[in-house]
């Protein structure tokens, strides 16, 4: 493996950073209020789900 000096590697590091398309303020926001709705669906399939469950196996047990 070929060793890069210290100045070489932040040097391309620079680089590859600059390739990069960083998103808008406007899109990381959009992105982050549709994380928080699909954060809420989710939690609340799975109570419901937990619910279901939780009747369905009191009814087979009898309790």
């Amino acid at each position: 493996m070929a060793k890069t000096n210290p100045f070489t590697f932040f040097q391309q590091v620079r680089a590859e950073t600059s390739k990069v398309t960083w998103p808008s303020r406007r899109e990381t926001s959009i992105t982050t209020v549709m994380v928080f709705i699909m954060v809420a669906v989710a939690s609340l399939f799975f109570l419901a789900a937990d619910q279901l469950m939780s009747w369905v196996i009191s009814l087979l047990l009898g309790f």
